[in-house]
């Protein structure tokens, strides 16, 4: 009952990214489903239905992508501090994202089959039924068994992605217990064990300052301290210590004086915040690139090859390309996807790039602070930015090849929907992840607040984070497609 509430009482805009969730889970089902109807009323062209069922595997991929994004933000599948005492352990907290991804996905898959029955005019007295008997093969049984296990491929595949992504990866192997030991036998949870000797050895603690607490060796008791022999701090007058009378009235009953010890050593100075007088370690700064950029780059030199070669070659479908694949069709998908994949590689090294270069020639407040977080953020912005520079790539190829082709068919419905679907996948998942960014920046963000900085240097320094990402990736992706489109203008 408590995941259930923590699930139902969240914040609009987390039910909004499941909703989301689920909006592009009734597109992707509803392409399968789609596919399941071109194989029925086609039977004798089963090559074009599994090529229409293998086109899916890309909405697909980006819904799934989406969902994992939409689950790592998602404040239920948190740990938070005394859950574990209710039974809600990293273990659990696992189980109820890829539950939630899973009721997502699955309500959109019904909602993808109440639409694709209502297009077939299976369900009767609504309107526009039959609108799409063409496709969706009206005129013969749907087999209920394909249907099902299509239904089922987006929400299983979902949530067991999520739960290998959100997989507790530091707890204790159940089978094994390791126990060890400080100093002089005393339990410890040291990483790294000391060696024999290492309180004795020379010089390791002659030259420490003196802790709280302790007394140092040869030098005065501190005032006003318990003592820790039977020597009392405060004496009477005339005992063996001299001192000095405390109190301007008269002796106390008893005959005697408080006295405080005196010496001739300076009194102990009041202890630091660090004994050792050394200081706080800092956090570590990100100055290291991802190291994803070479072999980014590498790959996408391979695609645009690859590609390239197919496109000359497509006159001859039989050539063969040097990895084996035939020219024509298959070998323009062969490009893309290296494109595609060498892209999302170097991004986040060129996301680190860019925050350095912001950094550079004397840089001003708003601009370290912006190009410290795009180094700090490279990897996390990085990958859904290098995602979307593809799509918006392969569209805008897409759409210079098919402009070119004066005499080519317009696009139809079903591939506006799955490019639909793709390109909103794409994007829902960049700004999710610019969600989960800012989340894990949020005592950063607080410190500087309290600190008295404005908070228009903060929304200065977001814009020209965003300024620049602009500035460095939107030639990038024009520039990827010009040089993918040529090749195939031929």
């Amino acid at each position: 009952m408590l995941s259930l509430r923590l699930t139902r009482t969240a914040r609009p805009t987390v039910h909004l990214r499941r909703l989301l969730v689920a909006t592009a889970a009734t597109g992707t089902s509803f392409l399968l489903l789609s596919a399941l109807g071109y194989a029925l009323a086609h039977p004798a062209h089963s090559t074009a239905a599994l090529l229409r069922l293998s086109w899916c595997a890309v909405p697909a991929a980006s819904t799934v992508y989406l969902a994992v994004a939409v689950a790592r933000t998602d404040p239920a599948a948190k740990p938070r501090t005394g859950l574990s005492a209710f039974g809600l352990g990293p273990a659990r907290l696992m189980a109820i994202a890829a539950l939630n991804t899973a009721l997502a996905c699955a309500l959109g898959s019904v909602l993808a089959l109440l639409v694709f029955l209502h297009l077939r005019s299976d369900l009767t007295g609504m309107p526009f039924d039959g609108a799409a008997k063409d496709f969706l093969a009206a005129d013969r049984s749907l087999p209920v068994p394909a249907a099902l296990t299509l239904l089922t491929v987006l929400p299983v595949l979902a949530s067991t992605t999520v739960a290998l992504t959100l997989r507790p990866r530091d707890l204790p192997h159940p089978g094994t217990r390791s126990r060890m030991y400080g100093r002089f036998g005393a339990y410890a949870r040291t990483a790294k064990p000391e060696t024999f000797g290492t309180y004795g050895r020379f010089g390791a603690r002659f030259f420490r300052g003196p802790t709280p607490g302790t007394r140092p060796a040869n030098g005065p008791r501190p005032l006003l301290q318990p003592s820790d022999g039977p020597e009392p701090l405060l004496q009477p007058a005339g005992g063996r210590a001299a001192g000095v009378r405390v109190g301007a009235g008269g002796p106390p009953s008893g005959g005697g004086t408080l006295q405080a010890p005196a010496s001739d050593a300076p009194p102990t100075p009041a202890p630091a915040d660090h004994p050792d007088d050394t200081p706080a370690p800092l956090p570590d700064l990100p100055t290291a690139p991802p190291p994803g950029l070479p072999w980014g780059i590498a790959v996408l030199a391979a695609g645009l090859a690859v590609e390239s070669y197919a496109g000359v070659t497509e006159t001859a479908p039989h050539t063969p390309l040097p990895g084996g694949l035939a020219g024509g069709p298959v070998g323009v998908l062969a490009g893309w996807t290296l494109t595609a994949l060498g892209l999302i590689l170097a991004a986040p090294g060129l996301t680190h790039l860019c925050g350095r270069l912001l950094q550079a020639v004397r840089p001003g407040a708003r601009r370290l602070l912006a190009g410290r977080v795009l180094m700090a953020e490279a990897t996390r912005i990085g990958r859904p930015l290098g995602v979307l520079c593809a799509v918006a790539s392969a569209a805008v190829a897409a759409g210079a090849l098919h402009g070119d082709a004066g005499g080519a068919p317009a696009f139809g419905p079903l591939t506006a929907l799955g490019g639909l679907v793709v390109a909103g996948c794409t994007v829902a998942t960049l700004l999710t992840a610019a969600v989960e960014a800012r989340q894990s920046r949020a005592g950063t963000t607080a410190a500087l607040l309290r600190l008295g900085a404005p908070a228009t240097v903060l929304r200065s320094a977001a814009a020209l984070r965003a300024g620049a990402l602009l500035a460095l990736f939107g030639p990038l992706t024009l520039l990827i497609a010009e040089l993918a489109a040529l090749p195939l203008a031929r």
